[in-house]
């Protein structure tokens, strides 16, 4: 049998394709370390820079940057599903060696965002003269109009910029190199902690420390992009020629959704805080926003954890390695579980004397709050392995129904429970309906994604039989 036909049968995912699987497995492996590593940087950034910077901003100037820097956090969908669409549409690729499709893909996304980057930049400074920054931001004290728009000019163009950039990320998980992408992004990371703790030593001005936060990352990605397309993957270089209509039109399809799942999805984690505050009142609001974000943290981790198994899932689908994927679910199901349910038993048992310890936060002695939070988390880490298997293969529809019904539903109940059991009913309303309305659109979805790839056995045996003549 030929070499040729050996790694046919391999991608047809016959007998011999295990060292398919073993590398996969090895670099889904790599890929969830180097997450934690990267996770764990983004954490300590913020921790080492609020002391050195808050001093030598002043509160008002350091409220108007974090201000603004929500504002830009609050647009993260603003590469209209595009992100998401190419990782998907480039994991078929990669696993049966498509270059010349993926080459489409790419040129077509990397296309329609630098576009978008720089209209947005130019109507962002065309209109800064007539915006009225200061009102917006409702900046009062010491802080001047000029450094207001400075501030907010530097910030919302280093976000629109970074559309296009940040798209190696995904390109870099299609290709299974995710293990280098989160290393470039924790040099991103550290690379920003250095710049800013060499302005702020040198005693130079607050907007060049915004401004060099800002750019560090940029370059970062920059020379990610470079290096990646320049030296590791040439044939999949993006250039405007390589544009094509018919793939474009594909890519913005499957895009369009996800770009729909994202916000369905904000709208429906994020709106606790804003039914708490109409039910009963800002001031309970701060008794479950403090929880509510440290848990959410956790859940961020479970989730980035399992970033990585929406390419392996792509490669191991499209070479028909359904073995592989059920394993791997079941595996990164009891491993999200485990790392989302120790800690958040830990909280309930000992999370009033904690919050006592660390915040001012009123507490009481009441546990059902941090239960229900967690629970809450628990059951979105038990599901997001087999989101992951449907993003592979983008089957939204699912997803969308699932998230839709919860909006809905949630919302209703979480303002009827907050009024009549109080804040700690909210979660729970929400657990209960995630486990009626996306559990079993998740489910399904994840089913039906694998009867999509599944081979009768007589194709099966037609496959190896050719491949053996």
């Amino acid at each position: 049998m030929s070499s040729g036909v050996v790694d046919r049968t391999r991608r047809a995912g016959m007998p011999g394709g295990w060292r398919g699987r073993s590398a996969r497995s090895r670099r889904l492996v790599t890929g969830i370390t180097t997450a934690l590593v990267s996770r764990a940087a983004g954490l300590i950034v913020p921790i080492v820079l609020v002391p050195v910077t808050l001093p030598f901003f002043g509160n008002d100037l350091y409220g108007l940057w974090m201000a603004v820097a929500s504002l830009a956090g609050m647009a993260a969908f603003a590469d209209l599903g595009l992100g998401s669409g190419l990782m998907t549409k480039l994991a078929s690729c990669y696993a049966h060696g498509d270059t010349t499709r993926a080459r489409r893909y790419i040129s077509s996304a990397y296309l329609t965002l630098t576009v978008l980057a720089f209209a947005l930049t130019g109507l962002l400074w065309l209109s800064a003269g007539v915006v009225p920054w200061s009102s917006l931001f409702n900046v009062t004290g010491q802080v001047t109009p000029e450094q207001t728009r400075m501030i907010s000019l530097i910030c919302l163009t280093g976000f629109a910029l970074n559309v296009p950039l940040s798209l190696i990320a995904r390109v870099q998980y299609a290709y299974q190199q995710v293990g280098p992408s989160n290393v470039w992004q924790t040099a991103g990371s550290l690379g920003a902690l250095v710049a800013v703790l060499g302005v702020v030593w040198a005693d130079l001005s607050p907007i060049l420390v915004i401004a060099v936060s800002v750019a560090t990352p940029l370059l970062i990605n920059l020379l990610n992009t470079l290096w990646f397309f320049g030296r590791q993957e040439p044939r999949i270089r993006p250039t405007p020629r390589a544009v094509q209509a018919g793939a474009a039109l594909e890519l913005t399809r499957l895009s369009g959704l996800f770009f729909v799942l994202t916000v369905v999805i904000a709208f429906a984690t994020n709106a606790d805080t804003l039914i708490i505050a109409h039910a009963l009142g800002l001031s309970a609001v701060a008794g479950y926003v403090v929880p509510a974000k440290l848990l959410s943290q956790l859940g961020q981790l479970v989730v980035l954890v399992n970033v990585p198994l929406w390419p392996a899932n792509g490669e191991a689908l499209a070479q028909g390695h359904l073995d592989w994927v059920r394993r791997t679910t079941r595996r990164m199901t009891v491993l999200s579980v485990l790392a989302a349910g120790l800690p958040t038993a830990a909280l309930v048992a000992f999370g009033d004397r904690l919050f006592a310890a660390w915040l001012p936060v009123p507490m009481g002695d009441d546990r059902w709050l941090l239960a229900g939070l967690g629970v809450w988390w628990l059951l979105q880490a038990a599901l997001s392995p087999r989101f992951m298997v449907q993003n592979a293969d983008g089957v939204i529809v699912p997803q969308l129904v699932g998230w839709g019904a919860f909006l809905l539903l949630s919302a209703l109940g979480k303002w009827y429970a907050a009024g009549r059991l109080g804040v700690a009913a909210v979660p729970w309303v929400g657990a209960l309906g995630y486990a009626l309305t996306v559990v079993p659109a998740a489910l399904y979805g994840y089913h039906r994604t694998l009867r999509r790839h599944r081979r009768p056995a007589t194709e099966q045996e037609g496959v190896v039989a050719h491949a053996v003549r």
